[in-house]
């Protein structure tokens, strides 16, 4: 039997919107690798308003989304600052089952349920439309895109330390199959030449998990 290229010691580094249907569908995935690989998932806070700052050229209802997404990563950052690092991804995971699954389009109703379902102190939606920790969201943010450039989205992933924008997926693998994705990030991961795969999306991300 061979050895397989995750070990014990890899370390994923997750940067994601949580308004992001692509990036749901990868952090998904990560949780699933979780349970059969050993590897630990860091969640940091990017932000989908931040990367298209003075992009005049987008969709008018795309403009309208980026203006919703301010609230849910300003709170993320507010509750890590006030609490720990531990909270973004259960935090991210309680948004996200809200935006992604049951569809709830009011983000100040999202960040109020989602704090409410973690547990975290209600008065921190208090900072979802207000300025106080821009500065801090956008260090967060230019961790990630430092890695990767600014011509991505999000997700941005860091395999061992070695950043890419994706992978995309558009439906979240389970079980082995899982590891398997995983094993092959991390091994295209790891040879300091590799750059890109791409092709022609053909679907959008199934998030009914």
């Amino acid at each position: 039997m061979t050895e397989t290229v995750a070990t014990e010691h890899s370390v994923v580094d997750f940067w994601f919107d949580p308004t992001c249907p692509f990036a749901w569908a990868t952090s998904r995935w990560m949780l699933e690798v979780e349970k059969v690989r050993s590897v630990k998932t860091n969640w940091h806070v990017m932000s989908l308003a931040v990367l298209n700052e003075g992009r005049d050229e987008l969709p008018e209802d795309y403009k309208a989304h980026l203006k919703t997404a301010w609230g849910p990563v300003r709170v993320l950052i507010k509750a890590a600052q006030e609490h720990d690092d531990d909270v973004i991804g259960k935090l991210y995971t309680a948004m996200g089952t809200l935006i992604h699954q049951e569809k709830v389009q009011d983000r100040d109703e999202v960040v109020r349920r989602a704090l409410e379902i973690v547990g975290l102190p209600a008065n921190l939606a208090d900072v979802a439309h207000t300025d106080e920790v821009d500065d801090a969201l956008r260090v967060s943010h230019s961790e990630g895109i430092s890695r990767v450039g600014q011509d991505v989205g999000t997700p941005i992933v860091a395999f061992n330390g070695t950043a890419f924008f994706g992978p995309v997926i558009t439906r979240v693998p389970k079980g082995e199959l899982a590891g398997e994705l995983f094993d092959a990030s991390v091994t295209l991961a790891s040879y300091p030449h590799f750059f890109e795969i791409k092709r022609s999306r053909t679907e959008s991300p199934v998030t009914e998990l």
